[in-house]
This record gives structure tokens, sequence and C-alpha cells, in this order.
């Protein structure tokens, strides 16, 4: 078998250490080399439990160590800075969700040559298990929710509201499995809380986001006439929120390995699967941004395609 492949990683906080890290323990085919973060104690931290050298900035850590790809999973508004730097070193980064703030970062960086892959690690849990599932034609009615209580996960940060934290999954997850082209939206918005009614070329889309209710996950697809076609489902109160499971543990791992796998197939030229382009990315901050435009008129219809400077569809 031939060597892992190396991986450097940018952004140090909880998704890095309860995420990223033991997902890259258990990933085949690549490792986590070294991290870069401008806070030293979390960079120290992660450093302990990769056994990685740690740097304050992405280009001390390009300068020190040679590296095939770059993981960046800092705040979203320093994504675009370490995927250009990435681009510039010749290295594909893999860009955690979202992508950027908004369809015009996401849109920069789908323009990056070579351009980055976006990590949209719920296409490894539900998007496997549908999979093959839904019919090629026809339309559908899809019903999407994604909740849990932020306070679980004891943010390093505020964080993103609840559209932007927790929204691109659930519109990724919608759009990859159908195929559909979004078309115009409707949303309510408020820090915590976020509802979206999505029209796409294939029928239309129930979005339920939340980050201050009991952890659940649906994704339920039905015919035209409202018929079951397709249905995953997590839920409960998940028995370990962040702070409380043992090392490796949280739900994010798995898929979040499975991710990494698909990511260094990439890398290698191999079939990635399921893997999200950087275009699809930016399909995916269109709607966000075009929900974000109707929330702000009250909920009034806004058609995605207004929010693009170029057509971007999956």
């Amino acid at each position: 078998m031939s060597a892992p492949l190396r991986l450097g990683l940018v952004g140090c906080g909880r998704l890095a250490e309860c995420g990223y890290a033991p997902a890259a323990a258990r990933a085949k085919g690549v490792a986590i080399v070294a991290v870069s973060d401008p806070d030293r104690a979390r960079r120290g931290l992660l450093a302990g439990k990769l056994g990685a050298p740690s740097f304050a900035r992405t280009s001390e850590m390009f300068a020190a160590v040679a590296l095939d790809g770059l993981v960046i999973c800092s705040t979203p508004e320093h994504h675009e800075e370490a995927a250009n730097e990435a681009a510039a070193a010749g290295l594909t980064a893999l860009v955690e969700k979202p992508p950027a703030p908004d369809a015009a970062g996401a849109l920069r960086l789908a323009a990056l040559s070579p351009a980055p892959y976006a990590a949209f690690n719920r296409r490894f849990d539900q998007g496997v298990e549908l999979a093959g599932q839904v019919p090629a034609a026809g339309d559908l009615e899809l019903h999407l929710i994604l909740h849990y209580r932020r306070a679980s996960w004891r943010p390093l940060q505020r964080g993103e509201d609840a559209l932007l934290d927790l929204g691109p999954h659930l519109v990724d997850l919608a759009l990859v499995l159908t195929g559909a082209v979004p078309l115009a939206v409707r949303a309510h918005a408020a820090r915590e809380r976020a509802g979206i009614a999505l029209a796409t070329s294939r029928g239309t889309v129930q979005i339920e986001c939340a980050t201050n209710r009991p952890y659940q996950e649906l994704v339920e697809i039905c015919d035209s006439k409202g018929r079951r076609i397709a249905r995953a489902s997590r839920g409960g109160h998940v028995r370990g929120v962040a702070g409380r499971l043992a090392p490796g543990a949280h739900p994010l791992v798995r898929s979040l390995t499975a991710q990494l796998e698909a990511y260094g197939r990439a890398l290698r030229g191999e079939d990635p699967g399921l893997l999200a382009t950087a275009v699809e990315g930016a399909a995916v901050m269109c709607v966000l941004d075009a929900a974000r435009r109707s929330d702000a008129v009250g909920g009034d219809t806004r058609p995605v395609e207004a929010d693009r400077p170029h057509q971007v569809a999956y």
C-alpha cells in the first residue's frame, strides 16, 4: 500500500478536535501531519492529539511541511484566504461547509485553480443511506429537519446563525439526492431557527433548522401525491454531546472519516464518489443568499437565479 497522503489542517476549533482529528486517525490513505491556527492554546491542543507540528499561519505551515492536501475548517470568513493560499501552492483543498459566508465568496472559491472540494459530511451519512432510492424523474416533495443544541457543542465562538450553520447541509442533501435545479425560495430566519420553502425543477423542499432544540435529523422524500419514497432519520437525545463523549465517539466521526477517504481518492485522481465540488457548494450558497433576501422582505418569494452571477447547478 502506498504511503498515506499528507494533509494540513487549518482551524483548530471544536470540529477539528471532535471530528477531523479522530476521523483522520481512522481514515485510510490520509494523515494529518500539520495544523495551523492563530490561537496558540488551540493549535497546541490539537497538535498534541495528532503528534504533529503546529503553526500560527498557513503560510508558515506550507514553508515548513510538504503537503498533498489541505483541510480548511476555520470560521467561514477565513475559508477563502486559506483556499487561495492552497491554490497558489498547487494544492486542492477541502473546505468545510459553508464554503464561504455568501454566494459571491463561494463562487470565487469555485473559480480557483485547482478548485477546492466542499465538505458536506451529511452526504456520507444520510446521502449514502438514501442513494439509489430516489427516482431519476418525476416531481417530488421533500421534508428535511436538522436540530441540535449549540450549547451542548460548547463552541469556542458564537458562530453562525441557524441558516448558515445548518442550512447548507440540508440544501445540499435536497439537491444532490434529487439532481434538481433550485428555482425560488421563501424563508424566515432568526438567530436560532430558520425555515425554508424551496421550489426546484423537481418539486418542493421544506427545510427546518434549529440550534436550540434537542437533536433530530430527518430526510423524507415523497412523490407528488405524498406517498413516501425514502426516509432517513436520527433523533432523540444523543448520548454524548461533544463535551461528554469519549475521544473519537462523536457521531460526526464516521461521516468525516468517509469524507476524508473520498478526498484522498480525489487527490489521487480516483473516483471521489459523493464528495462535493466547489461549484455545488456555490449552488448551495446561492440558495441561502436568496433565503436571506426573502427573510429581509417578510418571507416573500425570491428567485434563486437572480442571486447568482452565472448559472450554477448540480
